[in-house]
């Protein structure tokens, strides 16, 4: 597959049915579940234009093949926006063939032209797949992540 041929939009209220599908596939590919009524907040919040996240979709003919949620905010060091891309998840059977690629490049120029100063993410040490995408076309940071969950 190459670029050309890989569509990224951003995703509408009739992409529900197929972005479940995709949302629930990467919630298991991280072995974890939410709650329905989360992902439903998750669902409007993505088509809410008053809320800064966002949802994109990387189609293949007329089949969702990926999708990534980003959320803008302000932060300290900066006089603009950050873009976290938070959520990417790109079907098995489209896999190492540049949709996730597709759909990073895309929030890198999303978050361009809403003139943010970054784009950064996270994902799993253990992620060799993804990390040697991101290692291709980002630069990993020396942070260390902590969280407390409450």
């Amino acid at each position: 597959m190459n670029h050309s041929s890989i569509k990224i939009t951003p995703l509408s209220k009739t992409d529900y049915e197929l972005w479940l599908i995709l949302w629930q596939n990467y919630l298991t590919f991280y072995e974890t579940s939410l709650p329905s009524s989360t992902t439903e907040t998750t669902w409007r919040n993505l088509l809410n234009e008053s809320v800064a996240i966002y949802g994109f979709g990387a189609w293949r003919e007329d089949v969702l093949v990926g999708i990534t949620h980003v959320v803008l905010h302000p932060n300290t060091w900066n006089t603009t926006d950050c873009c976290y891309l938070e959520d990417l998840y790109v079907a098995d059977n489209v896999r190492g063939q540049g949709v996730g690629r597709a759909l990073i490049e895309y929030v890198y120029s999303f978050a361009k032209d809403q003139d943010c100063n970054r784009v950064y993410w996270t994902t799993q040490e253990s992620n060799a797949a993804a990390r040697k995408l991101y290692d291709a076309i980002a630069t990993q940071t020396d942070m260390v992540q902590y969280r407390k969950d409450l």
